[in-house]
């Protein structure tokens, strides 16, 4: 990886399918809001650069657990990159997040700013804890809350579909690298659990947020909105596959991940179709 330019390796660093995953989630509920349209493209920068900072410092305090681990492809890691300037990147995308999100509602902003804090303590040591799933259901939880921007308050059951679809994103990020975490002493909730458990956790949570979507609004919901139940099914039953299976599963693959990801696109997608508001 050492032949990679300072601006992909610093990319890289950012874990970017993340941050644009749950910035496109961010744009969905944005849209989908009372915000006007310049007012939630701020809100979404303010998310997008805040998975900006978390991926980086998530990173940089990672570093010596990957590297004793042989994880070449991390670019802290693998020395592709110097620390200080992902330290610079983390600091300017964790900047740029507070005085973005500064632009909303106060307690929309002090929804962000929590779930920022939330986000950084994963990093900081919390993933490492049994409790390793909080931070995620509650960062994800607060979304709506933030790009509702306070008012009107958002329903119940879009705080739990965030907060499910949050909860799901750690259990199969976390899967590939069970085996590095367990040889460095991080002992999260998945690690505790076990993959089995973790897999099955993590469909169940995934799919708990298609049917939210599907059935939270009042009214019978469309034919396209139930379509996306089986779809998505489909789609977590293929990434999981991709991962392999008992003596041939791939123990790096991030398949499954990017299933989930692809899984909460098309519940933004979904957002936008029954075209939610918050009341």
């Amino acid at each position: 990886m050492k032949h990679l330019t300072a601006s992909r390796a610093l990319v890289m660093s950012s874990h970017p399918l993340p941050a644009v995953a749950v910035s496109a989630v961010a744009a969905g509920l944005a849209l989908t809001s009372d915000r006007t349209p310049w007012s939630a493209v701020i809100a979404t920068a303010a998310v997008f650069t805040g998975q900006l900072s978390v991926g980086w410092l998530n990173d940089l305090i990672d570093a010596p657990r990957d590297a004793s681990v042989g994880r070449t492809d991390k670019p802290l890691a693998a020395n592709a990159i110097r620390p200080a300037t992902v330290r610079a990147a983390f600091f300017a995308a964790a900047v740029a997040a507070v005085v973005l999100t500064l632009f909303s509602a106060p307690l929309a902003a002090a929804a962000h700013l929590a779930a920022l804090a939330s986000a950084w303590a994963y990093d900081l040591g919390v993933k490492a804890t049994a409790f390793s799933v909080a931070p995620f259901a509650f960062s994800f939880g607060l979304l709506p809350a933030f790009l509702s921007d306070g008012e009107p308050f958002p329903p119940a059951w879009l705080f739990a579909a965030a907060a499910a679809l949050g909860s799901a994103a750690h259990f199969v990020n976390v899967l590939p690298d069970l085996a590095d975490d367990a040889a460095t002493g991080v002992r999260g909730l998945p690690h505790r659990l076990g993959p089995a458990v973790s897999r099955f956790a993590t469909a169940a949570l995934v799919l708990a947020t298609s049917v939210l979507l599907v059935f939270g609004p009042e009214g019978p919901p469309s034919p396209v909105a139930l379509a996306t139940v089986p779809l998505a099914v489909g789609i977590l039953v293929v990434g999981f596959l991709l991962d392999g299976t008992g003596r041939d599963r791939r123990p790096r693959s991030r398949a499954a991940f990017r299933a989930v990801m692809l899984v909460a696109v098309l519940d933004v997608a979904l957002l936008l179709h029954i075209g939610i508001s918050f009341t």
